[in-house]
């Protein structure tokens, strides 16, 4: 039995008569009521919905639950938009459901108004992502998600690749735990734990600890350290 709801807004790429196109979001949720009530809701709000009770039905994979559906999303569509739906509303949960891979969380009961208004806020991000960011020799391309250091490809997951795309967009300025967490987590709580540290050095690994400073009781600002510019100056040459 699935323990939370899942949507997942997909490409907005199935046209309507008129060649208007529609958003089409998956809805996996395993009470009926609950289900029938989002999906004439978000039907009315413009977009075309399919429902599932269960992760069996929705993914066509046997047997699991709630956060392996996210897994499962997650390997098979690492930069689909997910969001949770669920009764569990304590800091536990919430951690445990970004840190498998959930973009964002909504807890029961909900209006189906703000679902649909978190939906599109996610789709306006997925449209954000079209352009290249650079930063010296840095270059994140998140509609390919790739990232480049001196022209060489860095792996990056897609929670990594965020986090280093909402870092750029934002050079020389100090972002602040909770900023982050809005930027790349979307969520407006601090959920306790130590996610935002993880992936800041996780990344430091990645792409060298100078890019990213610590500024003490504040947060982290993005820097392109000087010996970086003349790596790509000489490299250039």
């Amino acid at each position: 039995m699935v323990s939370k709801g899942f949507l997942k807004p997909r490409s907005p790429g199935n046209p309507r008569e008129g060649g208007t196109r529609v958003t089409h979001v998956l809805l996996v949720e395993d009470e009926s009521r609950i289900r029938s009530i989002v999906e004439q809701g978000l039907e009315a709000r413009g977009f075309q919905v399919s429902s599932a009770p269960d992760g069996e039905s929705g993914l066509i994979l046997p047997g699991i639950g709630g956060l392996e559906v996210l897994e499962a999303l997650r390997t098979l569509k690492p930069r689909l938009p997910v969001i949770l739906l669920t009764a569990l509303d304590d800091t536990t949960s919430k951690v445990g459901g970004l840190d498998a891979g959930a973009d964002d969380y909504i807890t029961k009961p909900f209006s189906v108004e703000e679902l649909a208004a978190r939906i599109r806020a996610r789709l306006r991000g997925l449209a954000e992502e079209g352009s290249t960011l650079h930063a010296g020799p840095l270059a994140v391309d998140l509609a390919a998600h790739r990232a480049q250091l001196h022209g060489k490809e860095v792996l990056l997951s897609a929670r990594e690749l965020t986090l280093l795309a909402s870092l750029l967009r934002h050079q020389g300025e100090v972002l602040s735990r909770r900023k982050l967490l809005q930027l790349v987590w979307k969520v407006d709580f601090d959920p306790g734990s130590n996610v935002v540290e993880v992936y800041v050095a996780a990344l430091r690994r990645k792409i060298g600890a100078d890019f990213i400073e610590t500024v003490r009781g504040l947060g982290y600002r993005f820097v392109v350290p000087e010996e970086s510019l003349a790596e790509g100056r000489s490299a250039a040459r």
